[in-house]
């Protein structure tokens, strides 16, 4: 038997115009690793085009980013899996809505705003499901095309997210879908490609921006109205669907930041907005209004930025829904 001692065993030198390359290529692997461990960069939450909804999430995901879980069902909701045939004895609520509504990549799943309803609500004893449609950038017409696409879901009622800014977007299509670093439609290469043209390149760009707009505002004010019109008919169109279920339909209205901050304002095509609600004697829980009267550094513990909601804010808003709600419905929930 040969006897391998230390003597003879050959120790592989790396030449030395080779250390720098190797020592490249080690700390790139790290950072792959790490981004995808820690991150989970890598594994966006994807989107697919759609010719009704404009794009909608990828259906069956559940991927990890950012420290938080996020899930989207078989129907593209940032829910469980559902049943096609609502169980007996389950009270059964849609939300649909935008980027608010959904809550993003910087929200857990259990802290968006249709979850923290469903934990809220089954404090009484009773089955509930709060599906939640949405999908950042979602305009009016985006959420009434989804349920032209998918219906309710048998649900006992619908709850509408519109925000201040929801009032003259238009109808997003599905032009980024693949193109836009925001809506991917398949996973990247690397978890450092999405770091660096997700996340790097567009706050480089948009700090170095500094054209403004060379739109009169005599020019957005008129664009702004038609817009605002078509977004009503797209309104309406969707309560005479929901409607035609027999089903009571509720708005919940998001106000931005700048609406609170730092003073309280009415948001231009608000008041026109409630009016329409007021016609279609439909209830609005409507936070702008609730938060108004708060203090100013209350207020800004609701917003993550100048349109989104944080954990705090979704809590806010939820709040008010489960303490109207019954007010104005005769859900099993509330018995």
């Amino acid at each position: 038997m040969k006897n391998y001692s230390s003597k003879n065993r050959k120790i592989i030198k790396i030449p030395k115009k080779y250390w720098i390359p190797a020592s490249i290529a080690a700390a790139l692997v790290t950072l792959e690793v790490s981004l995808r461990l820690a991150f989970g960069l890598g594994s966006p939450a994807l989107s697919q085009a759609d010719s009704d909804t404009g794009y909608r999430f990828v259906p069956n995901q559940n991927i990890f980013r950012f420290g938080k879980r996020i899930k989207y069902n078989q129907y593209s909701q940032r829910s469980e899996p559902i049943t096609p045939e609502k169980p007996q004895g389950v009270v059964r609520i849609l939300m649909t809505g935008d980027s608010v509504l959904n809550g993003g990549n910087p929200t857990d799943q259990a802290q968006i705003i249709s979850e923290q309803l469903k934990t809220r609500l089954s404090s009484s004893g009773k089955s509930v499901e709060v599906l939640n449609a949405s999908a950042g950038s979602w305009g009016i017409g985006n959420q009434q095309g989804y349920l032209r696409k998918f219906g309710i879901f048998q649900s006992n009622a619908v709850i509408l997210q519109i925000g201040s800014h929801d009032l003259t977007q238009p109808t997003s299509t599905s032009a980024p879908v693949g193109h836009n670093p925001n809506y991917p439609d398949r996973p990247p290469v690397l978890a450092t490609q999405e770091l660096i043209t997700r996340y790097i390149l567009p706050r480089l760009f948009l700090s170095t921006a500094s054209n403004p707009s060379s739109t009169t505002p005599q020019v957005l004010n008129k664009e702004d109205d038609k817009q605002f019109q078509e977004n009503i008919q797209q309104f309406k169109a969707m309560v005479n669907l929901i409607r035609a279920k027999k089903v009571p339909v509720f708005v919940l209205f998001t106000p931005n930041r700048e609406d609170l901050i730092p003073t309280p304002k009415t948001p231009k095509y608000k008041s026109k907005f409630l009016q329409v609600l007021k016609e279609l004697q439909i209830p609005v829980f409507d936070t702008h209004t609730a938060w108004s009267s708060l203090p100013t550094t209350t207020v800004q513990s609701f917003f993550r930025d100048d349109v989104h909601l944080n954990e705090a804010g979704n809590q806010a808003a939820v709040d008010l829904i489960s303490k109207q709600l019954c007010t104005y419905s005769k859900l099993q929930v509330c018995s």
